[in-house]
This record gives structure tokens, sequence and C-alpha cells, in this order.
């Protein structure tokens, strides 16, 4: 018997999906486990299963339409059935954009009567002027800068006014009483010749609203409104507080060389790559920050999952590093590599972007010396990376040129106080000022 066959949640946080292409086409054979579509959600391309056996009867869903959770996207059942009335079904459970712009379009409405324009009040009299202002021995107007602009601002003829400054000058509040007694600008007549300079004068720019050509509205993807959503819920619902500290990066620097010297052409390893390990090392050694709040109960991770922020087109996506205090550093280069690569194509998998415990968000290689990150529920903290930088430093109480690194720890209140925070980054930056414990 013919069923409809509903969009099913590809990720924890999916609400929609656009669904990128049919890898079947109708009159197809399948069976459980098959790869029927592919799926862009908000975090990546999924792959749509299909559950069910039977033929791909019809698809109810175009490539490149987005689609909400559960909605019809297929129809399934034996070869050469009728399936015409799951058709209708499926259409009348939809909801379509198109129709329901057409149905508002279609729907007359009286137009409301434009208001009737005020007639423009009559111009008053011209007041005649009380004195011609003194021109200086060359020409000019004697007039201070405040109230040349405060001339333009109001729109009045300094030649029209007289000067009780100093020597006949003009000050600020000659201006301001040509204006409360009605002067406005006046031109000489075409056939006198104006016997000083007079001061151009010009109206103050009226301002006018926005028009639509001003602007556009760039539709927001997927993935751009869920970081939107989530990001909004955990600046307003989890208490959040900073801790920074500032360290000496230099054996972290020469480390880092050192293993690049050993490798050659094998690979290369990060300033990040040390980080994710030092975060791991550091959550081992202070499991009461590898946590979660679940709303009545702290739950405590017993292994280490570290999320590692990777910006893409689209906005941010967060690839997990899976028991990486156990991992090598090579292996933790390697994979954070190869995660990253594929974040940007969009060939993550559900369980490659899910389950971090903690997070690392980098902006050093953007030379951005420090910033705040905010924390990505249900994890209790996440590590702001700033970028290494030139410094004063002391050693041997001698002050020398050295490379100092600022990290911001954010965490959720309701999981690590103060204290606890403190006592975590003294153990993350111990490992960094000491690399070669992170290779044990």
């Amino acid at each position: 018997m013919a069923q409809i066959i509903g969009l099913p949640k590809l990720s924890p946080t999916m609400e929609e999906g656009v669904l990128v292409r049919w890898t079947k086409k109708e009159g197809d054979k399948v069976s459980p486990g098959d790869l029927v579509a592919e799926v862009e959600t908000d975090k990546a391309n999924m792959d749509f299963n299909i559950e069910d056996e039977g033929v791909l009867l019809k698809i109810l869903v175009k490539e490149g339409e987005t689609v909400k959770l559960g909605a019809p996207v297929a129809i399934i059942g034996s070869a050469g059935e009728d399936v015409s009335a799951l058709v209708q079904q499926a259409a009348g459970g939809k909801t379509s954009t198109s129709t329901s712009t057409s149905t508002s379009t279609s729907t007359q409405q009286k137009p409301e009567p434009k208001p009737e324009p005020e007639p423009e009040p009559e111009p008053k009299a011209k007041p005649q002027a009380q004195a011609q202002a003194r021109p200086s021995g060359d020409g000019k107007l004697l007039a201070s800068p405040l109230a040349k602009t405060l001339a333009i601002e109001l729109g009045i003829d300094l030649r029209a006014i007289k000067g009780s400054g100093p020597g006949g000058r003009i000050v600020e509040r000659d201006v301001r009483a040509a204006a409360g007694n009605g002067h406005a600008q006046q031109a000489p007549e075409a056939h006198e010749e104006p016997q000083e300079q007079a001061l151009a004068v010009r109206h103050a720019r009226q301002m006018v609203p926005d028009a639509d050509s001003d602007y556009e509205d760039v539709p927001a993807s997927n993935m751009r409104k869920r970081i939107a959503e989530r990001l909004t819920a955990a600046k307003r619902d989890v208490p959040l507080f900073y801790l920074m500290r500032t360290f000496d990066a230099a054996p972290m620097l020469g480390f880092r060389a050192r293993l690049n010297e050993l490798l050659g052409d094998k690979g290369k390893v990060s300033v990040n790559d040390l980080i994710v390990k030092a975060v791991a090392l550091a959550l081992r050694r202070v499991p009461e920050c590898n946590a979660s709040w679940t709303g009545d109960s702290l739950r405590r991770f017993h292994r280490v999952h570290v999320g590692v922020a990777v910006a893409i087109d689209d906005g941010l996506v967060t690839p997990v590093v899976r028991d990486a205090d156990q991992k090598g550093i090579g292996a933790i280069s390697a994979e954070v590599r190869d995660l990253a690569e594929r974040a940007k194509t969009r060939r993550l998998k559900a369980h490659e972007i899910t389950g971090s415990t903690f997070s690392v968000s980098n902006l050093g290689m953007f030379a951005i010396e420090r910033f705040t990150a905010i924390v990505n529920p249900p994890e209790a903290g996440i590590l702001a990376i700033g970028a290494v930088v030139d410094a004063p430093v002391v050693r041997g109480g001698q002050l020398v040129a050295g490379k100092q690194m600022t990290v911001t720890m954010s965490c959720d209140h309701r999981v690590i106080d103060g204290a606890l925070g403190a006592r975590w980054l003294g153990a993350f930056v111990d490992l960094i000022e000491h690399p070669e414990s992170l290779a044990l």
C-alpha cells in the first residue's frame, strides 16, 4: 500500500531543510537504508536514507526547495499503484507561499483617500532690514565662525543683520535675533551692484526617508537562521561571565617549530592544534568544567570532546574532535584539517557536529588580539583565542622582547563559578607555557 514519506529530522537542531538533489528518480526501486536524496540542514548537507521498501512512485519536492520538518517529500508503494489521492492529500498539507501571496494580492481593497494638501501660507511681508552690516576694510563681512554656521542652518542673509560685536562684528546672538524677527535670505536686485563680498548661504539639507533602493534584504540561509536562534537563546538564558589570561606564548611557538621541523613534508602542526590538545588535557585535570546544566542537576561527562569553530560562507559550524585528550598532537592536527575542509564544503555528517563538551573559537589568524565568545549550549564553557603579539616581558628580572597571547574563557555560571573557572584557566596556561607536557 502506497504511503507518503515526510522529511525526517537529520540533525538535532533541524527544523527545515533544502532538498539539494534526488539520488533516486520516479520508478526506481528502494530498500531500507538506500540513499534517496541529499538535504542541506542548518549544519551541513545530510544523507536522506529511506526506511521503507517499495518503488518511488512520486517525488513531491523539486530540487532546491525548502521543506519543513515532517512535510511530504515523496510517495512510496507498489509498482503501478494509483497515488492520485495521496498526491492531493500531500498538496493539501503544504503551505504555499505563492498561493498566500496571490490570495492577498487578489483581494481588492478600496484605497484610502489621500488627505488634500494644506494650502501653503502666504509669505509674510519682507521686513525691512534694520541696517546693513559694515564691511571690513577688505570688503568682507565681519562675522564670527559660529554666526556664519548658524546663518547657514537657519537660512539667514548676513547682509541684512547689524552686528553688535566689536567693530560691528556679527555674532551668534545677532543671527538668532534676526531669525526671531523673521529675517529671510535676501538676494540683491539684478540691477544692483553688491557693495561687499557676500557670504554664500545655503539652506540646510532636507532629510528624506530611505527609499527601497537604499538597501537590499538578503534571505537568510537555514544555517544563519539557526545560528541566530541558538545564540539569541544562549545570550538570553545562560548567565555568562568571562575570565581572561595573558601568558607567554614563546615556549609554545618554539615547541611548534621543533615539531614541524621533525614532521618535514608529512604535515604541519598549527597553534590551534596545540590549543585543542591543551584544552582537552585541562578538562581532564579539572573535570568539573567538562559538564553541562540539565535544569535540576549537573551532568559531568566522562569523555572529552572538543568542538572547534570553523568559519564558512553561510556562518559558523563547530565540528567535534572526540576524545581529544587521548589523541596525539599529530592525530588532532590531521583530524582538524579534514573536518575544517569538509565543513567548508558542507560534507560533514551529523555525528561529526554534535556531542562536544567544550569548544574553542580562534580569531588569532585574523589579527584579533582578544574577544569574548558565546557559550554553545548545553556546553558550560568556550575558550576564545587571540593573536600572538610582540610585547615586553620580564625574564630573570630583565625586561626583554617577547611573545604574548590572550585567551578569554566564557563560563555558564550555573556550572562554573569564578574560582573553578580560574583553576581551569590556570591548568590550561600551565600546559601552554610548558608545551612538552602536551606530548605526555
